[in-house]
């Protein structure tokens, strides 16, 4: 069983580069193999569904970023050895911006974007 850890610092992290290089991903290569669902245009920001899963080999994490949320570090997920890398779950944005989910895999990180416009809601109000 793995023991999940908190890393407390990586969620505090204001800006993008800064939560990227926190989580080790700050060389992350863009790739086909990480497939990010997400919707173009989110009516209610408040709730924006999004659905990550990792084709790449041996992933043992996927984490959620988005970029002009306050903290960009939204999640970040632990997978064991055969478990499938795959997560669904709902964000809250403050306003448009672009996602991206990062899949780490044998000490490499593995990146997905994909822009989405927020209409009404979120956290700014």
């Amino acid at each position: 069983v793995l023991a999940a850890t908190w890393d407390k610092s990586a969620f505090r992290q204001k800006d993008v580069a800064d939560a990227l290089k926190s989580i080790g991903a700050d060389n992350a290569v863009s790739s086909k193999e990480v497939v990010l669902e997400v919707p173009e245009i989110a009516e209610n920001g408040a709730v924006v569904p999004i659905e990550v899963t990792s084709h790449v080999p041996g992933t043992k994490s996927i984490a959620v970023v988005i970029d002009k949320n306050p903290f960009p570090l939204t999640s970040r997920f632990s997978f064991e050895a055969g478990a499938l890398p795959y997560v669904k779950l709902n964000v809250k944005m403050g306003q448009s911006s672009n996602i991206r989910a990062i899949a780490e895999a044998n000490g490499k990180h593995y990146v997905a974007m994909k822009g989405v416009k927020v209409t009404i809601g979120g956290c700014g109000g």
